[in-house]
């Protein structure tokens, strides 16, 4: 992977961090409950209320309530679009601590297993460090300390933005037009110092590569018509499609998405349609590995200095 990069490039990557936001409950009937937080509610300032997801959802209506633990009950708080559902957190203390203790890694649906305490480690990137995500940055999961380091001796400088995934990104696309797909928005910070270290690169003619569609996504969000980047926080919802003309993002290291997805469409925006079905096409031969633990591709966009 090394020799795909110059001196002089930089390397983005999203330091979000998978909080175990799958809280496994009983009802008072006994019965088992799920809640899936799914992000802070928004317009409020309560740390104590989140949006999530809610098993069974059919009774699990406003005014019930789920025992997680002893020191964490979930209250169902209101309906919310999509199925969902306002909760407020019950505990004494810290939510970040009370979850920490007593939530599950939300591993994807396709990991037809329970969590397992290993999970917490092996579902982050080595340098993920803001808590908030619901569904790893996977592509990130292919470096090491050791391949970092090897990048930074070949003169590849490195900027850390966060992105925080939420759980749309497993969302397809179900309708004929693309167009017509909403797409989730997700929270995002880029600070000045990575905004810097990107702008710089790219005025001494380095190529910026994104590790992931999440870094991706937030480069380009933030970016001027002309590729410069911009620091601060907010809230996302670009959907990148062909075709869509790139402002700061060069190359892209990525996973191998499902079809009909709006991963795999960003991924044809910059490689090209052809190119990345192509591309797909040599994976399914193989073959390669898809899915969050399996293997990555790079991708360089035709105009990539």
């Amino acid at each position: 992977m090394v020799d795909l990069f110059a001196a002089g490039d930089v390397l983005v990557v999203n330091e979000s961090k998978v909080l175990p936001v799958r809280l496994l409950g009983t009802k008072p009937s006994g019965a088992r409950a799920e809640v899936f937080l799914m992000r802070p509610a928004p317009a409020t300032e309560d740390p104590y209320l989140w949006q999530a997801l809610v098993r069974p959802g059919g009774k699990l209506k406003p005014g019930r309530t789920v025992v997680i633990a002893d020191d964490l009950v979930v209250e169902i708080v209101d309906s919310a679009p999509g199925g969902g559902r306002l909760v407020r957190l019950v505990t004494s203390g810290s939510v970040t601590e009370a979850v920490q203790r007593h939530g599950h890694v939300p591993l994807p649906p396709y990991i037809d297993r329970p969590d397992e305490p290993l999970d917490r480690e092996r579902y982050q990137t080595v340098y993920a460090r803001a808590e908030g995500s619901v569904a790893a940055p996977t592509a990130g999961l292919h470096f090491t300390e050791e391949l970092l380091g090897e990048l930074e001796a070949k003169g590849v400088s490195r900027a850390a933005i966060t992105l925080h995934v939420g759980i749309g990104t497993f969302r397809p696309v179900d309708v004929d037009d693309p167009a017509s797909h909403e797409m989730h928005h997700e929270r995002y910070e880029v600070s000045d110092v990575a905004a810097a270290t990107i702008n710089s690169a790219r005025a001494a003619g380095g190529r910026v590569w994104a590790v992931g569609t999440t870094a991706v996504r937030t480069l380009e969000s933030v970016a001027s018509e002309n590729g410069r980047v911009a620091a601060g926080t907010g809230s996302t919802n670009l959907f990148i499609r062909p075709p869509y003309a790139f402002k700061a993002v060069d190359c892209l290291l990525t996973n191998f998405h499902l079809p009909r997805s709006t991963l795999l469409m960003l991924v044809a925006a910059l490689g090209g349609y052809e190119r990345t079905m192509a591309a797909y096409a040599e994976a399914i031969d193989g073959p390669y590995r898809f899915y969050s633990y399996g293997d990555a591709m790079a991708v360089m966009a035709r105009s990539s200095r």
